[in-house]
C-alpha cells in the first residue's frame, strides 16, 4: 500500500463510528482505530505515558483490551527495533487522542496502520479518564469493541442494538481461570548467546517472555536457553544450567500446575532460581502460598516498589492482574526452607517479590528488563548472577 493509500485508509477508519461496551452495561462511543470489526477481552488500563509499542507486543497482555491513560498516543509511530515479540498480543486498544502524524526519526509507519495490518480492533476519541475511573471503582472486567459491519443494525443502519452487543461481551471468557501461557510461549527451544565471554548457562522457561529479558542476561555473559512452557524438569536440566529462570506471562496462576511442578523440581535440587511477574506467582504457589485476582491490577512503567532487603525504593514496570497471598510481617516456613516477602508495592502493599532464605531462589512481580520503563530494577539480574557465582564457588 502506498503512503497516500495508507493515509486514505486511516482517514476512512477514523470516520467510522465505534462503540466500547463493558460487561456491566456501560458504553462509550468513539471512532474506529486500527482494524475495523469486533473484539473481546478483559478491560485493563496502563498508566505509562510512553512505551506503547512494547506494551502492545508484550505476550502478558494476551486476551486483554488495553486502555491507555495518557491521552496522546502514537506520536512516535511504530518502528522495527522496539517490539518485544513477533506480533501484537493485545486483543484491543483504546486511546483518547491518536496522533495524526508520527514524529520520530525511527518511525517506519503509523500506529493506526500497524494495528490495522495485524488485525487489532481499537477505538479512539473516547473519554479514557472516565473509563479508567470506572475500572478503578468497579474493577477490571470483560469488554467488547465494535465497529464497521459489527456495529451495523437492521439494513446496515449502523445502529446496532446495545443489548445484543452486551450479551456478546457477557458470553466472552473471563480472565480468572484462564490458562494462557502455552498459547504465547515459543513452540521450539532456542538459544540467545552470551555477549562477550560466556560465564553461565541459564534455562529460561518461556511463559510469555519478552525479547529484552534474555538480552539483559546475555549482556552479563549468560547463554540463555529459552524453553517452551511445556518443558519438563528433564528438559530444563538437559542444558546443564547454572540457573533457571521463569518468565512473565498471561493468565491465572491458579491454572499453572505444570510450571509449578517444574519449579518445585528446581527448588528440590537447589539450583539458583529467578522468576519475574508470572514467575513470581509460580514461586508463590511452589512455596505453598495462594494467589488472588487484583481489583484492577498494576500496569504501566511508573509503579513504586520498595526492596525490603535494602530499603531502597525503585520505580518499576508492571503488568499483572494477579498477586501472591503471602504474609508481609513474618518469615514463613515452606517445604524448601524459610521464605519472606522481599519487595512490596508502595501504592497498596501488594506482594512484589519473594526470596528463600535457605536456598538460592527469589522472584519479583514486575519487569526488571525495563522495556519500556526505568532501569531502577536492573540490579536484579546482577543478583541472579551473584547467586550463580555463589553456587559455583
Amino acid at each position: 500500500m502506498t503512503t497516500s493509500n495508507q493515509g486514505n485508509a486511516s482517514q476512512r477508519r477514523a470516520a467510522s463510528p465505534a462503540i466500547l461496551v463493558l460487561e456491566d452495561g456501560r458504553s462509550f462511543r468513539g471512532r474506529a482505530y486500527g482494524a475495523v470489526g469486533e473484539t473481546f477481552g478483559e478491560a485493563v488500563f496502563s498508566t505509562g505515558m510512553t512505551g506503547y509499542q512494547e506494551t502492545l507486543t508484550d505476550p502478558s497482555y494476551h486476551r486483554q483490551v488495553v486502555v491507555m491513560t495518557a491521552p496522546h498516543i502514537g506520536n512516535t509511530g511504530v518502528n522495527d527495533e522496539d517490539p518485544e515479540s513477533a506480533r501484537i498480543w493485545v486483543s484491543g486498544f483504546v486511546v483518547r487522542d491518536p496522533a495524526r502524524t508520527p514524529s520520530n526519526w525511527r518511525s517506519a509507519r503509523t500506529l493506526d496502520d500497524e494495528l490495522a495490518a495485524q488485525g487489532v480492533v481499537g477505538i479512539s476519541g473516547i473519554d479514557t479518564r472516565a473509563l479508567t475511573r470506572h475500572l478503578r471503582e468497579r474493577g477490571a472486567m470483560r469488554v467488547g469493541i465494535f465497529s464497521g459491519p459489527a456495529l451495523d443494525g437492521p439494513a446496515g443502519s449502523g445502529l446496532a442494538d446495545e443489548a445484543a452487543l452486551l450479551a456478546k461481551v457477557q458470553s466472552a471468557p473471563q480472565m480468572k481461570g484462564a490458562d494462557l501461557s502455552a498459547e504465547v510461549a515459543t513452540k521450539e527451544a532456542y538459544v540467545v548467546p552470551a555477549q562477550g565471554t560466556k560465564r553461565f548457562t541459564v534455562a529460561a522457561v518461556d511463559l510469555g517472555i519478552k525479547g529484552m529479558t534474555p538480552y539483559r542476561m546475555a549482556e552479563r555473559g549468560i547463554e540463555v536457553h529459552v524453553l517452551p512452557a511445556t518443558a519438563s524438569a528433564e528438559d530444563v536440566y538437559a542444558v546443564n544450567p547454572d540457573g533457571v529462570f521463569f518468565s512473565n506471562g498471561p493468565g491465572d496462576p491458579a491454572t499453572a500446575d505444570h510450571p509449578v511442578s517444574v519449579m518445585q523440581a528446581v527448588l528440590e535440587r537447589g539450583t539458583p532460581l529467578f522468576g519475574i511477574c508470572f514467575g513470581n506467582q509460580i514461586l508463590g504457589r511452589a512455596l505453598g502460598f495462594g494467589t488472588y485476582k487484583l481489583k484492577y491490577g498494576h500496569r504501566g512503567i511508573n509503579q513504586p516498589v520498595q526492596d525490603r532487603t535494602t530499603g531502597k525504593v525503585e520505580v518499576t514496570a508492571h503488568n499483572h492482574g494477579f498477586a501472591v497471598d503471602a504474609p508481609l510481617d513474618k518469615v514463613s516456613e515452606t517445604p524448601y526452607g524459610r521464605a519472606e516477602v522481599s519487595h512490596v508495592c508502595l501504592n497498596d502493599n501488594v506482594v512484589e517479590g519473594l526470596q528463600l532464605l535457605d536456598r538460592p531462589a527469589f522472584s519479583v512481580q514486575y519487569h526488571p528488563e525495563a522495556a519500556a520503563g526505568p532501569h531502577d530494577a536492573a540490579y536484579l539480574f546482577d543478583r541472579f548472577v551473584q547467586l550463580m557465582e555463589g553456587q559455583r564457588a
